[in-house]
């Protein structure tokens, strides 16, 4: 029933730009109504952009007028007809300089400061619906998709997000604010001049559009391919000691070869394309630099220009081409933006379960009672693997499911908890159809000891409190005595504040699973589900397991799924499933009489031990 562990890496790792969004303005209209709760710390950003830009535009015509000056002094010196250079002058010039690139560069400053906050609260923002939506789905959703797919929601995706965010913003209003206050300052200078340099417009956008048109389609394979690495290093790492065991070193690294080399053609190809896109610009740009200066110089001969105006405008067109070759930049971040959005409002948009009904029954004074009643069921609707299972269990008994892998055992115990729903049938607890509950309550019902051991970094203590979080140490210590694992816990340096590893791999899988029936214990369940809870541990600790078993399932409805027959020879009832029908329902001894399916099973496991035999070993445990 649970699903396999896996490995810490969670696809969480290298970035790459993300693949185009599937409905562009759509996304962004939903990303833009995150940001409508902050517009008025957006408009400030717009604010202290535009200053910044302003200041920062004035400069270079200001410097002109320190060039012209140094200029008209040295002409007057040679021609004998003035004082040479005054340098007050230009003292004052300089000087207002410096003041107008203080104020710019503080203004960005804070420009930058802001537009981070703005960026980090929407993806501290969306971080939380994840959050709460990952409890919110049902199980069919995780059984179809890898732990890497869902966690690089909450990493890659929301990283991506708020860092193009960020960088996108920020240059769009620096981007726009600079052609327009560039521009204008050009007119000032010169029309005629103004208009030469806008000729290249048209070869720089042609040039974007086409490079941008052209690296699209391996940004998105780069990240098609980054999930596939992310998800193979995190499988073998996971499996780690498994691979080496069985000396499969050199096929996994063939396997993780074929994936990285297929990301680094994507990649590299990508980053070529947006690459080249800076030279080329650069290239279009200088081109301007040369009719600019060639007409400069004409117009200032015709003494229609100062010369210190060839030298602003030159820096006013590089200053016009920057923003130009940022558009391309900021049309990558958009999509960017809005592909790794979009993930997350898929996230985000997927259906939910089904958590409250009208008029919920009580869970108060429940006592166990389950009926099966004609249930059906497939995960797909034209495969069906439990066929037609009827059963009546009595509070307080102990039920076995036996049967051979994929009978359906786990998959009655998923219908029970209502991770999914029959597909016709009912399930009912003490009368009343387990969907008139609401699932959370339902759920309070169950306590679950699975095969696959669950415990979290922390202390041991607060493992076991995770069954009941409002428990008490002495409740701890109580449950921990009654699983038979206080002893044990004594016996480490901390004791019960021994802190646990990220793996749990201090302590052993034994130890592992009391530390679970223990929390259990703690839960204090109605009803109780053990799925082959003893199948990962050697006999004696099974025996111990099993003792820990038997004092959690005292007064409770239990249901047992379990490979090893020794274990449930005592249960009240066995139902014996075989392709999603039970074949075969009774105690031990009445099964074995009828010499059917569980007595051939059985007889397989036991062939040549009894009863009593079987019986002694129980004896033996310490």
């Amino acid at each position: 029933m649970s699903r396999a562990k896996r490995g810490p890496m969670g696809g969480h790792g290298m970035k790459g730009p993300a693949q185009k969004a599937k409905d562009f303005k759509g996304t962004m209209r939903r990303l833009i109504s995150y940001l409508a709760k902050y517009k008025l710390s957006i408009f400030l950003v717009l604010i202290f952009a535009i200053g910044s830009v302003t200041f920062s535009v004035i400069g270079p015509k200001i410097l002109g007028k320190a060039t012209t000056e140094i200029f008209n002094g040295l002409v007057s010196k040679v021609s004998g007809e003035g004082t040479g250079i005054d340098f007050d002058a230009i003292k004052r010039i300089l000087m207002t300089l410096v003041i107008l690139y203080v104020v710019s560069a503080i203004f960005s400053f804070i420009q930058g400061f802001v537009m981070s906050g703005i960026s980090q609260k929407v993806a501290y923002k969306l971080r939380d619906e994840l959050s709460k939506k990952v409890n919110r789905l049902p199980m069919k959703y995780f059984d179809t998709r890898t732990h890497g797919e869902v966690l690089s929601r909450f990493t890659n995706d929301i990283d991506t997000l708020a860092q193009s965010l960020n960088q996108s913003l920020t240059q769009i209003i620096t981007a726009v604010t600079t052609l327009i206050g560039v521009l204008i300052m050009m007119l000032s200078i010169s029309v005629i001049m103004t208009i030469s340099a806008l000729v290249v417009i048209p070869i720089s956008l042609f040039i974007i559009s086409f490079i941008v048109k052209r690296s699209q389609k391996y940004f998105k394979y780069q990240q098609e391919y980054l999930g596939q690495v992310n998800g193979k290093v995190e499988e073998l790492y996971g499996g780690h000691m498994v691979v080496q065991a069985f000396n499969g070193e050199e096929d996994s690294i063939k396997e993780f070869n074929k994936v990285n080399e297929k990301l680094y053609d994507s990649a590299w190809k990508s980053q070529f394309l947006s690459g080249i896109m800076q030279p080329l610009m650069m290239f279009v740009g200088n081109l301007s630099y040369v009719i600019v200066s060639i007409l400069g110089g004409y117009l200032v001969v015709k003494n229609r220009i100062e010369v210190g105006d060839i030298q602003s405008f030159i820096q006013y067109v590089r200053s016009f081409n920057q923003p130009i070759s940022q558009m391309a930049q900021i049309s990558n971040q958009l999509q960017s933006t809005a592909a790794a959005a979009e993930r997350v409002f898929e996230f985000l948009n997927e259906d939910e379960e089904d958590i409250t009904v009208e008029n919920p029954v009580s869970i108060e004074g429940l006592e166990g009672k389950i009926d099966f009643e004609n249930v059906k069921f497939g995960y797909n609707e034209d495969k069906t693997i439990i066929k037609d299972f009827t059963a009546h269990v009595k509070p307080g008994q102990k039920v076995a499911l036996v049967g051979p892998t994929g009978a359906g055992k786990s998959t009655m115990i998923k219908l029970l908890m209502r991770f999914y729903d029959v597909n016709s049938g009912a399930i009912l607890v003490d009368g009343h159809n387990i969907k008139d509950f609401n699932r959370r309550e339902l759920r309070e019902l169950f306590g679950m000891v699975l095969q696959d051991t669950w415990l979290f970094s922390g202390s041991i203590k607060d493992n076991i409190r995770y069954g009941r979080l409002d428990a008490t140490d002495e409740e701890i210590i109580e449950a921990a005595k009654a699983a038979h694992v206080h002893h044990f816990i004594k016996t480490l340096p901390d004791g019960y504040n021994m802190v646990l590893n990220e793996e749990s791999s201090n302590i052993s899988q034994g130890q592992k699973q009391l530390l679970t029936i223990a929390r259990a214990i703690l839960a204090d369940p109605k009803i109780l589900i053990l799925d082959e809870a003893t199948s990962s541990v050697d006999t004696r600790t099974e025996l111990l397991i099993q003792k820990a078993m038997d004092n959690l399932m005292k007064g409770r409805t239990s249901f047992v799924i379990a490979h090893r027959l020794s274990t449930i020879r005592d249960a009240d009832l066995i139902l014996v499933i075989n392709n999603g029908d039970i074949v075969e329902q009774g105690n031990h001894e009445e099964l074995l009489q009828k010499n059917g399916f569980y007595a051939n099973l059985y007889n397989s496991q036991f062939a040549n031990q009894s009863d009593e035999e079987l019986d002694k070993e129980d004896k033996e445990v310490v």
